[in-house]
């Protein structure tokens, strides 16, 4: 099966694919729609995001539709409200010449009472997020007895966001005959125990290798100063002047703050994460889609369901602290058939990390030199050129001008109006990179080293080497002490909840109503989080959080097993306070008692 024409599908569907423009039929849509049409097998389909997987499993859903019935036969749950919308905008799409199909979208943001409102009208396939068909189910505003199909797109990313209460409550809701197809980046273990508890021998079908990042995507690393990490961004971003791309930051201040610096700096970005409201996201994503914004600037969170297809570069400020988020984000370029390129900002230290994800993903990251302002203002300057040539002429509107401008640039020479021209439009850069340092490691090493290393005798040297150790030995004593003064703290919330280091010195603060209280470094992990605390403190902030709750949540929080507390690597003091004007460096996952 080659082509749509060969798929089975409905004619109809067909007709509407052949006019979005679907030409070739892409790997999972053609390895997934003939068993959904041909069997009831459940399938597990691990594929990136980007391969066609709406098309894979919506066409033959579409197909096996009853229309005559006003029943729901298919249930598709996906993570975001962004991924609902545009699986449900394509599905519309894809079914345009069935008569009668009625399609309806439940996330939540958006008014209960109309969506109810709309099922009631009846609806052949919903498309919801967990939370909302949870809050639908029990309501008993939605009716699932005949659901025949049950899809769960971007199954990991479901797990990873907390859904695996609400995902195991809807799946005991539908009827146990029905089929599943689970859709998924990656084979967590989460997603591997979704599959035993409600899939019967499902087909597995892998498009590439199991947990790989797409094909069509080249990795590059670029090694850094931590200081330089903003300055290296510029020069890449300097680098590709047609750069349409996403930046991926940990933190929401981190998204903030870079997105204001590239925009101060001239750069058309904007930032995407959860402190925005729904009408802010909703208006910057609209921007990128649209390519009136050149580069967002996004926490991962805020971008699950964006659905872009000509991204061509995604940048990692920072490298993701769970390995499997890097295939998610490398996975947002390359898509659809075309080429991207992953880039990721790394410190020296962390070299071993694009080890473990060069054997996740089975491709190897070709590390690169970070650009020299003369390479790119070359770039920037052929780009320019190349504009140049390929601009659309209109000669109708032009050429009552043409005689005045002849007649004005009459004393210029051909090569001075070409050198104004540059100018004017390249001064910019031309004085920006004129006296830029190399911020390569090598060369900023060897710049240090003859600018710090005046001549000393053996003697000297000697000295010096033992003075450095000495200092070693009195700094890690120093901080053997301040770590046995942390004790150990586990709570129930975590990454998944989307909490953050911030929030959480925000809640010791005002819970405890004690901003002198120190903080030791904080380990987020998807469903609990570790902090260390002051000991002198420990009863104080257990008791502070006693019926605390969030979003409804109760939150539990207790002295971590013993196995744990050796972690607490309070640090500096000074630097935990939670009132302290600097930035809290507990933004980084614990690294045991090791100096930073």
């Amino acid at each position: 099966m080659n082509t749509f024409e060969e798929s089975g599908i409905r004619p109809e569907l067909k007709k509407a694919v052949l006019e979005l423009g679907f030409e070739t039929i892409m790997p999972v849509q053609e390895q997934v729609i003939p068993v959904v049409l041909e069997s009831k097998d459940d399938i597990i389909a691990l594929a990136q995001t980007g391969t066609g997987k709406t098309a894979a499993f919506g066409l033959p859903v579409l197909s096996l539709l009853d229309l005559d019935s006003r029943e729901t036969q298919a249930l598709i749950l996906s993570p975001t409200r962004e991924l609902c919308i545009q699986i449900t905008k394509d599905l519309m799409s894809y079914g345009k010449y069935l008569t009668g199909l009625r399609v309806t979208a439940v996330y939540g943001g958006a008014s209960i009472e109309n969506q109810i409102s709309q099922l009631k009208s009846g609806a052949h396939v919903i498309v919801a997020t967990p939370g909302r068909m949870n809050d639908l189910i029990r309501r008993k505003r939605v009716f699932l007895s005949n659901v025949q199909t049950v899809v769960l797109d971007e199954a990991d990313e479901m797990l990873n966001m907390g859904f695996t209460e609400d995902l195991n409550l809807i799946l005991e809701k539908v009827p146990a005959e029905r089929r599943t197809l689970l859709f998924s980046a990656t084979m967590s273990n989460e997603v591997a125990s979704i599959a035993k508890n409600y899939m019967h021998t499902p087909v597995n079908i892998t498009i590439g290798k199991k947990n790989s990042g797409a094909e069509n995507v080249s990795h590059h690393a670029y090694i850094i100063n931590a200081k330089d990490r903003y300055l290296v961004l510029k020069r890449i971003v300097d680098y590709y002047p047609e750069i349409y791309g996403i930046i991926f930051c940990r933190t929401r201040l981190e998204t903030a703050e870079i997105a204001e610096k590239l925009m101060k700096d001239g750069y058309n970005a904007d930032a995407l994460h959860g402190d925005l409201s729904q009408t802010q996201r909703d208006y910057a994503m609209q921007r990128f889609r649209s390519k009136n914004l050149q580069i967002l600037v996004a926490t991962d969170v805020a971008a699950r369901g964006l659905d872009v297809d000509n991204i061509t570069h995604v940048i990692n400020y920072n490298l993701p602290d769970d390995n499997e988020i890097y295939t998610h984000r490398s996975g947002r370029t390359g898509r659809a058939g075309k080429t991207g390129i992953s880039i990721s900002l790394t410190h020296v230290k962390e070299k071993f990390r694009l080890q473990h994800i060069e054997k996740m993903i089975g491709r190897k990251f070709e590390t690169k030199q970070i650009p020299g302002g003369k390479d790119i203002c070359k770039k920037q300057l052929f780009n320019m050129i190349d504009k140049m040539e390929n601009v659309d002429v209109n000669e109708d509107e032009i050429t009552i001008f043409l005689p005045a401008l002849y007649e004005k640039l009459a004393h210029l020479e051909k090569e001075e109006i070409i050198k104004r021209f540059v100018s004017l439009e390249f001064n910019r850069f031309l004085d920006y990179y004129q006296k830029a340092p190399d911020l390569n490691l090598e060369a900023r090493r060897s710049n240090d080293e003859r600018r710090d290393r005046p001549e000393r005798n053996e003697r000297g040297d000697r000295n010096e080497r033992r003075e450095r150790s000495e200092r070693g030995d009195r700094r890690d004593k120093a901080q053997i002490r301040e770590a046995s003064a942390f004790t150990v703290l586990r709570v129930n919330m975590g990454s998944a909840d989307g909490l953050e280091v911030r929030e959480l010195i925000g809640m010791v603060n005002n819970f405890t109503q004690d901003r002198s209280i120190a903080i030791g470094r904080a380990e987020i992990r998807p469903y609990f989080t570790l902090f260390g605390v002051d000991s002198t403190s420990v009863n104080q902030v257990l008791k502070s959080f006693e019926g605390q709750r969030i979003n409804n949540r109760e939150l539990i929080i207790e002295v971590a097993r013993e196995s744990d507390q050796h972690i607490s690597g309070g640090g500096n003091r000074s630097e935990r306070r939670s009132d302290g004007p600097r930035k809290p460096r507990n933004e980084r996952p614990f690294r045991g008692n090791r100096r930073s």
